[in-house]
């Protein structure tokens, strides 16, 4: 008898001052609704309290929200402590508004993909899914 291999764990977070939370909270119940296990850190994060948690809690990715035009700051950063912390291996993934022009850079830096308003959930859960294939 196989085993089954155990539920993606997706770290969710909204880091910064973005107050805006109605979108990251819809990707999180869709992620669970395909079967993820899924933990939500809540508004106002800060990319350590977001990656202290995520290696705490062994998940496969962190998503992160944002909303406030601090995307190149705060991705870049989560990426910094994620090598600082040895958990390189846990994919960094987001959405937010995020103007052309920045798409290419942050990717650069290791950010594997970037959902903006209007994304349909179905392609943010395939991405996920993808991620152990």
């Amino acid at each position: 008898m196989a085993v089954a291999a155990p539920p993606i764990r997706i770290l969710i977070g909204k880091v910064g001052l973005d107050g805006h939370d109605r979108g990251v909270k819809l990707v999180a119940r869709a992620l669970r609704d395909a079967g993820m296990e899924v933990i939500y850190t809540g508004l106002h994060q800060t990319p350590e309290q977001v990656v202290n948690t995520a290696i705490q809690e062994d998940v496969d990715a962190i998503g992160l929200s944002v909303l406030s035009g601090a995307h190149n700051t705060l991705f870049v950063r989560v990426l910094e402590l994620l090598k600082e912390g040895g958990a390189e291996h846990i994919v960094l993934f987001g959405g937010g508004i995020i103007p052309d022009d920045d798409l290419p850079k942050l990717k650069a830096n290791g950010v594997r993909m970037l959902f903006r308003p209007g994304t349909a959930m179905g392609d943010i859960v395939d991405f996920v899914k993808g991620l152990r294939t």
